[in-house]
């Protein structure tokens, strides 16, 4: 190519890397080159500023995060962890302490057959346990005068608990002598069915809520119903049925006085005290509980109408 044709009305427009490498080549072309360099005198150094230009471009690709190798991500802060562990655990709290009050209007339905907390146990730990349902007017109404007037006397008269007994409790307690319980057939339902069998306040202060809440879902009958059927009458024995099978021999439906009586003195300690071989102090107990029984029509009338 001529020095002096530079092939384009503006001499920069047509001066390409190639053009400026003969120029510089070229001894005859130096005054071309002069005088370019005076006119575009910034430009002078163009191949060095192109190859400049194409060594930072091939350095950013390089360094780009497209061009780098795939890096494992790091391990997220400690910090977001243990935030994310303290929200399952207390979302899981939640959970547990609604969970009575999303089973509870379930359970009210007559199809429905809860289990306690302690069969649960037992079916967890491989045990085997006996338990058969039998609906409230198949149970002798003996053994639920029997119960009411040994457990709760009050119990068609509160509303799931009985605030006045409860009251006294208090009351003993803050004395220093405990001498009597306040557990409602409500109260014992709610701890039968969700709550573990220790004893602490804090199990106290669960049961009254739901016991409250199953007053007010359920009626008198089923609730005296699914407590029968879940209550320990003795070790692997739960329900009114298969205890009077395995102490008389007879369905819940053909219990005498003498046995209703007996069968309600065992429900408070269930694995010590025995229907079938009473102690003394049970047998005293039992008389009691028999006639009050006898004489409890006017407590039962929710039950009976």
């Amino acid at each position: 190519m001529p020095c002096g044709d530079a092939g384009g009305n503006g001499l920069f427009d047509a001066f390409s890397l190639g053009d400026s490498q003969r120029l510089l080549a070229d001894p005859g072309c130096t005054g071309l080159v002069l005088s370019r360099q005076d006119r575009y005198a910034r430009k002078a150094d163009f191949p060095d500023t192109v190859l400049r230009k194409q060594e930072n471009q091939v350095a950013r690709q390089k360094t780009s995060p497209t061009s780098r190798s795939p890096q494992k991500p790091g391990k997220p802060p400690r910090r977001s962890l243990l935030r994310r562990l303290l929200l399952w655990c207390l979302a899981l709290v939640l959970l547990l302490l609604l969970l009575p009050y999303l089973l509870i209007p379930l359970y009210k339905l007559p199809e429905i057959r809860p289990v306690s907390t302690l069969m649960l146990a037992e079916t967890l730990s491989g045990r085997a346990y006996e338990r058969q349902w039998v609906g409230f007017d198949d149970i002798a109404p003996v053994l639920v005068q029997s119960v009411m007037m040994s457990e709760d006397g009050q119990y068609c008269a509160h509303s799931g608990v009985d605030w006045e007994a409860l009251n006294l409790v208090i009351d003993d307690a803050l004395e220093g002598e405990v001498t009597r319980g306040a557990s409602t057939i409500p109260m014992q339902t709610a701890k039968n069915l969700f709550l573990p069998s220790t004893r602490s306040v804090l199990r106290k202060a669960l049961e009254i809520p739901i016991a409250m809440w199953m007053d007010v879902v359920w009626s008198k009958r089923r609730l005296m119903e699914i407590y029968l059927n879940i209550a320990e009458w003795a070790p692997g024995i739960y329900g009114i049925e298969a205890a009077s099978q395995a102490y008389f021999g007879v369905p819940a439906a053909k219990l005498s006085a003498r046995q209703a009586a007996l069968l309600a003195v065992t429900l408070p300690n269930p694995i010590k005290r025995n229907a079938a071989n009473p102690s003394r102090g049970m047998t005293r107990l039992a008389g009691v509980i028999e006639k009050r029984a006898s004489q409890s029509g006017a407590y039962i009338k929710c039950l009976y109408d």
